[in-house]
Formats: C-alpha cells, sequence, structure tokens
C-alpha cells in the first residue's frame, strides 16, 4: 500500500462541536496537501470548505441527522438539499436507531431513501452506529439501506458507544456484498488499525488522524 492508495481512500474529517473556522481551514488545506479523498465536516462548514476546495478534485462531505438520528425525515431531506446547495458532494446520514429497535424497517428504509432522493445522485453513506447493534441488526440495517439506495454502509458516528471494529466491518461487507461501499469510522488512529478495517472490508476509512497514519506509512 502506498502513501497515495491510502490517501485516496481517507475521509479526513473534523466534526468536534468548538471546531473552529480556522481548524476548517486547515482541515481543508491538510486535504490538499495529502490528497485525501474528502473532507467531512459539520453542515455549518460545508460552504467554507467548499470554496477552499472548489480547484481540487476533493469531496466535501457533511453529517445530517447526527449524530443521533432521531430527527423527523422531512428534517434529514432539508438538511441534505441545504449541504447540497452549500457545496456537499457526500452525505453521511444517521440511521434512525431507534426506529430500527422498534422494529419499523418501512419507516427506516423511507428515512434513508429520503435523503438519497434529496442527495440528487450524490453518494449517501448510512451510519449505522454499530456500537449498539447485534450482528443480526447490522445485517439487516445493511439490506436497508441497499434497498433505499443508499451508496455506503458506515459503521459509527465517533460520538457512540465504542467505534469501528474489524468484525462489525467484515459483517457489513458480507451484507452489502461488491455493489456497496463501506466506510469504517471511529477511533482509526494508526496506520496499523486503518490496515486491519480495509483487510476487513473497507474502501472508506474515516478518521481525524488521516495525516499521522499517511506519516506512519511514509517512515
Amino acid at each position: 500500500m502506498t502513501v497515495t492508495n491510502l490517501a485516496s481512500i481517507i475521509d479526513h474529517t473534523l466534526l468536534k462541536p468548538e471546531a473552529t473556522a480556522s481548524d476548517i481551514d486547515r482541515l481543508c488545506q491538510e486535504a490538499l496537501e495529502s490528497e485525501f479523498a474528502a473532507v467531512c465536516v459539520n453542515p455549518w462548514w460545508v460552504s467554507r470548505a467548499a470554496e477552499r476546495l472548489k480547484e481540487s478534485d476533493i469531496q466535501v462531505c457533511t453529517v445530517v441527522g447526527f449524530p443521533l438520528g432521531a430527527t423527523t425525515t422531512e428534517v434529514k431531506a432539508a438538511e441534505t438539499k441545504r449541504a447540497v446547495a452549500d457545496g456537499a458532494s457526500e452525505i453521511d446520514m444517521v440511521m434512525n436507531i431507534g426506529a430500527f429497535k422498534s422494529g419499523d424497517r418501512q419507516g427506516v428504509e423511507e428515512d434513508i431513501r429520503a435523503v438519497v432522493r434529496a442527495a440528487g445522485g450524490r453518494t449517501v453513506k448510512v451510519i449505522l452506529e454499530t456500537g449498539l447493534l447485534d450482528e443480526g441488526e447490522i445485517r439487516l440495517a445493511c439490506e436497508l439501506a441497499k434497498a433505499a439506495g443508499a451508496h455506503f454502509v458506515k459503521t459509527s458516528t465517533g460520538f457512540g458507544p465504542g467505534g469501528a471494529t474489524v468484525e462489525a466491518v467484515r459483517i457489513m461487507r458480507e451484507a452489502v456484498g461488491p455493489e456497496m461501499g463501506v466506510k469504517a469510522s471511529g477511533g482509526i488512529r494508526s496506520l496499523a488499525a486503518a490496515k486491519k478495517m480495509i483487510s476487513a472490508g473497507a474502501n472508506r476509512i474515516g478518521t481525524s488522524s488521516g495525516v499521522a497514519i499517511l506519516g506512519e506509512l511514509g517512515e
């Protein structure tokens, strides 16, 4: 694995509530220097990130229904439309975990589909928060995301219990097959951790430690 190959699957992420404008500018500059796949920022910062990355191929990713997934479908769709208008090209939405746990498969699928529709063909990743799910639930959540037309399933928000695990990524890859992407996110802070996730089936890594990880590879 080369630095270039690894950088091309990293979403360089900053979702801390205290992140400032200068922090976002630094994130974008690091993304430009390392040629990451995307930056992932909160919706407030999408237009700023899009402006700073407009001359590059780096995607601007943002989060919807974050971090609990419990906002209404209409609000998630509206968030998505605004994010797209502001320059987002990828949407990481949080599945409605409570509805899912209640057995409302149709509601969950429709919630995801509404975001996919609002995104207008842009990449949609569905955050499952796998730390709250057992194996069967992870598989079912993947099936619902796939049926709703999402492009990726993603492990974690980084704000829930636990982060990405090799086992969760393996289950997700098995569940979605080769047709969808799997994004591992949450607690991935080393090259060794990133490699394990990729071996398990992840083809996108969400991390705030991308620069350090690439630094390990370059040593």
